[in-house]
């Protein structure tokens, strides 16, 4: 798979922190210390370090990862996983999505999560792969990530998974709590609420596959976090109580841009690095 960049640039990331902490632009240049025209300026995409570093501290991103942001030094690493994982990434409109299969080796019960633009290519997968899919698992219900739910659920059969806390996606869906368990042959699912972005945004932290395993959905990006216009704390305080405390070695499987781990993420991702 050709390399996936970034979801988020270090505008985005500040687009994001002023929304979501409701700071007005005289308050935020007045509490970095810059002026007018120097804010102006970062928004639309200037690198000015000294500027960068003074508008880091009443948004509340770490100083040294946001500059490496700004100046592209920085692309997460993860590990590999030699068998009982897939990712795909499909484009829809201008961004592209990505939703993954994960499954026991030995039994060959599998599971997806999310549909992304097309799930032609995990149709395909779960084919080649003679796979017997169990569970349908959605990370939550916007439009890009259940965009062929309809034809997934149809062609499979297999039951559609939401938290009790997003809209229904699908007429037959069913709905689960927090903290439930399901299991593939050895491998364990748990759901984890992580909303903020959505009502019911969920992440699932699957362990029995070569490295532990979170599917953060829009939760959490490589760099970045999914952003909410009315509940930005309780998204940032999910992501960093619920997906930045599970095993360092953990791989984040987002909803956009690449695969990341926890140890990275905290000492990479402006928003928690702080």
């Amino acid at each position: 798979m050709p390399r996936i960049p970034l979801e988020d640039n270090f505008t985005d990331v500040l687009a994001k922190a002023q929304r979501g902490l409701g700071l007005t632009d005289a308050a935020l240049v007045r509490q970095a210390g810059v002026t007018v025209s120097a804010l102006a300026a970062a928004k639309s995409g200037r690198i000015d370090e000294p500027v960068l570093r003074a508008l880091a501290g009443p948004l509340r991103l770490g100083g040294d990862a946001l500059v490496a942001l700004a100046r592209r030094l920085w692309y997460p690493r993860h590990p590999v996983f030699p068998h009982g994982f897939a990712m795909f990434n499909t484009p829809y409109a201008d961004m592209t999505v990505n939703s993954y299969l994960v499954w026991d080796v030995r039994t060959r019960e599998a599971a997806v999560f999310d549909t992304g633009a097309s799930c032609e290519s995990m149709l395909a997968t779960l084919r080649s792969e003679r796979l017997k899919l169990h569970y349908i698992f959605l990370t939550h219900t916007h439009e890009d990530h259940i965009a062929d739910l309809s034809r997934l659920a149809a062609e499979t059969g297999v039951p559609v998974w939401a938290s009790e806390r997003e809209p229904a996606p699908h007429a037959e869906a069913k709905s689960f709590r927090e903290n439930a368990h399901f299991h593939l042959g050895e491998l364990a699912i748990k759901t984890l609420y992580t909303w903020g972005h959505s009502p019911g945004q969920t992440t699932y932290y699957i362990k029995g596959l070569a490295w532990p395993l979170a599917v953060v959905g829009d939760s959490l990006f490589a760099s970045s976090m999914g952003g909410s216009t009315t509940h930005y704390r309780e998204q940032y305080r999910h992501d960093r109580a619920k997906i930045l405390a599970l095993p360092q070695d953990t791989v984040l499987a987002c909803g956009h841009g690449p695969l990341t781990t926890v140890r990275q993420e905290k000492e990479h991702n402006p928003f928690f690095s702080q």
